[in-house]
């Protein structure tokens, strides 16, 4: 590392965020800068683009009273880092790590890059073993598996807040011992009162003790909202990796981060891509979501549930769609079932956990689980087809055997996805066991005759 430079009177313009300087010294990319001036304290930069003529500058906190003539530029010499150590764990951040919950400052032992390092490939496990979070349609049919990154594709107005917020509290490994379980939770562009919800229920809940909260406010600077994930992220990988931690890092919502992305592109003069946004956000976003995973030889693992809004409920929007390519399925929140009162409004047809047969069966849960699991799926899809038909010809125009499956929806979405407080994975089991009786036990091609015979014919019995 370089010693700290500082530069005085090479300011030229400020747009927005960007503060553009003379090229008078040596620079690198993502170099982080102090911005000093006459108004107010000193302000946290990096370096965004250079050429042999300008540098600029993301100004990640407010330029408000930021003059062009007496501003004073600090070059760092190397990138931003995060002074992270074992008390992590209980505090509350701003977007860019800073302490904002009125204690001491945290006591660091390292300092990070904030960008991570890459995992080799060849250093990767396959993510094994079962997270509970409490919610029955995610436990129960798209299991969420130790080191996977899996997305919840929401819309708004829908409760994915809450979902996040219960997810964090209730969230466990069952096979690992509870001071071995911690949360990083990023709330990215929220608006104030969202902030202030998520603090309240993580500290009402007493989940606040293993979680780091990191906290991006909609007022805050949009360059900011870009490296809030990556500071969490840091401190998950920090928790992961060198404290030993099987840590669950919660980031919402990463449209806003991609919208940041698209407007911090357009003040650079870049060319647009799908929609506006920059060719890169396919590679920005994978940068952070492939930090998840198991490493082997490390005894700790990183899993992400990120959440994001799909902009007119469009699944097929830039971000949902990317994001879909990098992450290893995904949960799709309903506005129908939301309009029905039906919480957590989760379809399942659409959801999808690509690793939930690595963490789910006997070793890990239950050896019934898979088997419960499909039938419950394609039971439910027979129902929803079902429904179209008995919609064009009426419930007096189709078979009994119909007139069963519409009635095992109704049960499938009012029993067993609908919800209040959270479920073990037993007590789901249960519900799900109970709402298919609903059908001919000629119709469960998908359990055992043991299974039958233990779970539905033994128990109607």
């Amino acid at each position: 590392m370089r010693p700290r430079i500082y530069v005085e009177g090479a300011a030229t313009r400020l747009e927005g965020p960007l503060l553009f300087l003379r090229r008078t010294l040596d620079a690198g990319l993502n170099e982080a800068v102090e911005i000093e001036s006459e108004q107010g304290p000193p302000r946290l930069g990096r370096v965004a683009a250079l050429d042999e003529d300008f540098i600029t500058l993301e100004v990640l906190e407010s330029t408000s009273g930021l003059g062009l003539a007496d501003v004073r530029v600090r070059f760092h010499g190397r990138p931003l880092h995060f002074e992270v150590g074992p008390g992590i764990l209980g505090r509350v951040f701003d977007g860019v790590g800073r302490v904002i919950d009125g204690g001491p400052p945290l006591a660091a032992v390292q300092s990070l890059r904030i960008d991570g390092l890459p995992i080799s490939p060849m250093a990767r496990a396959t993510p094994r073993d079962f997270i509970e979070t409490g919610v029955t349609a995610v436990d129960l049919m798209n299991s969420l598996v130790r080191g996977q990154k899996l997305p919840l594709f929401s819309g708004g107005g829908l409760p994915h807040d809450r979902i996040a917020v219960e997810i964090a509290c209730n969230a466990r490994l069952r096979r690992a011992r509870e001071q071995d379980f911690a949360i990083v939770f990023a709330g990215i562009g929220v608006p104030y009162e969202s902030a202030e919800y998520f603090r309240r229920s993580l500290e009402a809940s007493g989940a606040l003790e293993r979680t780091a909260l990191f906290l991006n406010l909609a007022s805050d600077s949009s360059t900011q909202r870009l490296l809030t994930p990556r500071f969490a992220l840091t401190a998950a990988e920090y928790l992961a990796f060198e404290e030993g931690k099987h840590v669950l890092a919660i980031l919402t919502d990463m449209t806003n981060y991609c919208e940041a992305l698209r407007e911090v592109s357009s003040s650079l003069g870049e060319i647009p891509g799908r929609m506006g946004f920059p060719g890169y956000m396919y590679s920005s976003l994978a940068a952070l979501y492939e930090r998840a995973g198991c490493i082997r030889g490390r005894p700790g693992t990183l899993t992400q549930l990120s959440i994001l809004t799909m902009p007119a409920d469009d699944i097929g929007h830039p971000v949902p769609d990317l994001t879909g390519y990098i992450t290893e399925g995904q949960i799709v929140l309903d506005r129908a079932l939301d309009r029905r009162g039906i919480y957590p409004p989760i379809q399942v047809l659409p959801s999808l956990s690509r690793l939930m047969k690595d963490g789910t069966g006997g070793e890990y849960t239950h050896p019934d689980h898979p088997a419960l699991a499909s039938q419950l799926y394609a039971a439910y899809a027979r129902a929803v087809q079902t429904r179209v038909l008995a919609g064009v010809v009426g419930e007096e125009g189709i078979t009994e055997l119909d007139k069963s499956y519409l009635e095992f929806g109704t049960r499938f979405e009012q029993d067993l996805l609908d919800q209040q407080g959270a479920r073990t994975l037993e007590q789901s089991m249960a519900l799900g066991w109970q709402v298919l009786r609903a059908l001919p036990v000629a119709e469960l091609s998908r359990l055992s005759d043991a299974q039958i015979a233990r779970y539905i014919a033994g128990a109607a019995s």
